[in-house]
C-alpha cells in the first residue's frame, strides 16, 4: 500500500512539473540584413503563417509593415491579420516587420521648409530607403521566402508618406497600397501637389490603393481625400477612400486596416 501511495504521489508531481513547466509564445523571428543601401544593419520582424512550411510548394502573399518594431506596430497588426486569416476573411500572409532607424529620415524626403529642417536635421532621405526595399529588402524575401509575388505595404502618417511616395515613382514595387492618414503635408504638400508630373508611372501602374483618414485635423482630413480624387480618374488604379471620422491619428489604424483588407478581399458570395 505504501509502494502504491508512493506511485500516485510521483505520478501527481510529475504532472504538476509538466504543466508548470514554462515555455516561451513565439511570435514571429527576427532577422538582420546588411544595407549597402543605407550604410546600416536592418531588423526584420518576421511573421510566417499558420502551416508554413519552406519544404511546401504553397506560397504567401508578403505584407511589408512600416513602423515594424516590436514596441511599435509588428505585433497588433500581425495580430489582426493572424484574427483576418483564421476567420478565411483573407488569404494567409507572411508579414514582414521593418524596425524603425530613423522613421523621420527614412520616410520623406529633402524638404524646404526651415523650420522642419531645424527641427528635425536628419531628414530627407526616403530615396535611399525606397532603393533599399527595392534592391534589397524585397529580394530578400523572395529568395528565402514562399512568396506568391502579392506585395502589400502598409504605412501610417509618415509611413502613409512614404507608401504614397512609392505609388507616384515606383508603383510596380507592391501590389497592394494601404495608406493610413497620410502626412501630404510634408513640405507644403510638395508631393501632392507634383502629382501630374508621374502621369507616366499612374497610367502603367496596376494596384489596389485605400486610403483612410479619421478626424485629424482639416489639412490631413483635405489632403487624403484629394490625393484619393487625383488617383482614381488612372483606370488601372482601384482607389478606395475611407473617411472614418470616429477615429483619430492614434487610433485608426487597426479600424483602418481591416477595412482595408476588407476591401482587397471581399467576402465570396
Amino acid at each position: 500500500m505504501k509502494l502504491f501511495f508512493s506511485l500516485v504521489f510521483t505520478c501527481i508531481i510529475s504532472i504538476n512539473l509538466c504543466f508548470s513547466q514554462e515555455q516561451p509564445f513565439v511570435l514571429g523571428k527576427i532577422e538582420k540584413i546588411k544595407s549597402k543601401q543605407l550604410s546600416e544593419t536592418r531588423t526584420l520582424n518576421i511573421y510566417l503563417p499558420e502551416g508554413y512550411s519552406p519544404d511546401s510548394a504553397k506560397t504567401y502573399p508578403v505584407i511589408y509593415l512600416l513602423d515594424g518594431s516590436a514596441n511599435e506596430d509588428f505585433i497588433h497588426v500581425t495580430g489582426l491579420v493572424q484574427f483576418l486569416t483564421m476567420i478565411e476573411a483573407m488569404p494567409k500572409s507572411i508579414v514582414v516587420g521593418i524596425a524603425n532607424v530613423d522613421r523621420k529620415r527614412d520616410f520623406t524626403f529633402p524638404t524646404s521648409i526651415e523650420a522642419d529642417l531645424k527641427d528635425f536635421p536628419t531628414t530627407g532621405k526616403s530615396a535611399s530607403f525606397i532603393s533599399f526595399i527595392e534592391k534589397e529588402l524585397q529580394p530578400h524575401i523572395q529568395q528565402k521566402y514562399k512568396s506568391s509575388g502579392e506585395k502589400t505595404i502598409i504605412g501610417q502618417s509618415l509611413g502613409a508618406l512614404l507608401a504614397t511616395e512609392i505609388l507616384l515613382k515606383k508603383p510596380s514595387l507592391f501590389t497592394n497600397y494601404l495608406i493610413i492618414s497620410p502626412s501630404l503635408w510634408w513640405n507644403n504638400e510638395s508631393l501632392l501637389n507634383d502629382i501630374p508630373k508621374y502621369t507616366e508611372n499612374l497610367s502603367k501602374a496596376k494596384a489596389n490603393v485605400f486610403i483612410a483618414v479619421g478626424t485629424e485635423g482639416k489639412v490631413m482630413e483635405e489632403d487624403a481625400k484629394k490625393l484619393s480624387a487625383v488617383l482614381k480618374p488612372y483606370q488601372n488604379l482601384k482607389v478606395n477612400f475611407a473617411p472614418l471620422p470616429s477615429e483619430n491619428h492614434l487610433t485608426i489604424l487597426h479600424n483602418g486596416l481591416y477595412n482595408g483588407f476588407g476591401l482587397l478581399y471581399p467576402k465570396k458570395k
